[in-house]
């Protein structure tokens, strides 16, 4: 990304969003929890063990992974949520204010490492960025779950396999070859890409050796 401003516009879209629809699917701009759970189903293939984990949702909203991780039985033993709409991260931190163990920041500088990283619909959403800036922001966010994860981090995309008469101008449709590529020779040799369930996007893992 070239300058705050693009990042800005995002802030205002959601800070919108969730304004209208509050702190629903719709809010994180959605179309169902039935979509979302489908994602966070194969976003949460990255963790493999049954040992507990810690873990960091990067572009968290709400913190809806953290409702979906306890109804699949999941053992995290840290959860730290991630995003730039500070008025996402104050419904967050309101509700799990009690729990130790939960946390949210809109500074990612602060953050330490956890086992996982995982990012749900991020960069979905890219409004009147070009095509290659946004590009460019996604390989910087993908560097940053890299940095901040010991033994993987997951993530999805819009697919730009997807049905040419629906597709919108403000939507990024990511290749998912080329991301396979990238997360290859830039993070890991052990990277799988999730194609093959019945959505409009892909789902990339990689796993390091820790």
């Amino acid at each position: 990304m070239q300058n705050q401003n693009h990042l800005d516009d995002i802030k205002e879209y959601f800070d919108s969003t969730l304004k209208t629809h509050g702190p629903t699917p719709r809010g994180v701009d959605w179309n169902s929890e039935e979509a979302r759970e489908a994602r966070f189903e194969q976003l949460m293939k990255i963790v493999q063990s049954k040992q507990e984990f810690s873990i960091l949702d990067y572009g968290c909203g709400y913190g809806a992974l953290v409702e979906y991780l306890r109804k699949k039985a999941f053992r995290f033993s840290q959860f730290m949520g991630y995003d730039i709409a500070a008025s996402m991260i104050a419904i967050a931190q309101e509700k799990y204010k009690n729990t130790p163990e939960i946390a949210f920041t809109t500074q990612l500088e602060k953050i330490s490492t956890y086992d996982y990283a995982t990012a749900c619909g991020v960069f979905n959403m890219k409004l009147n960025n070009s095509y290659d800036s946004w590009t460019e922001f996604v390989l910087h966010s993908l560097a940053e779950m890299n940095d901040h994860s010991r033994l993987g981090f997951s993530v999805n995309f819009l697919t730009k396999y997807s049905n040419a008469e629906k597709m919108r101008d403000d939507l990024y449709y990511a290749d998912p070859c080329f991301l396979f590529d990238y997360c290859k020779t830039h993070f890991s040799k052990n990277v799988a890409l999730l194609h093959d369930y019945d959505l409009y996007d892909f789902t990339i893992l990689v796993r390091k050796s820790g």
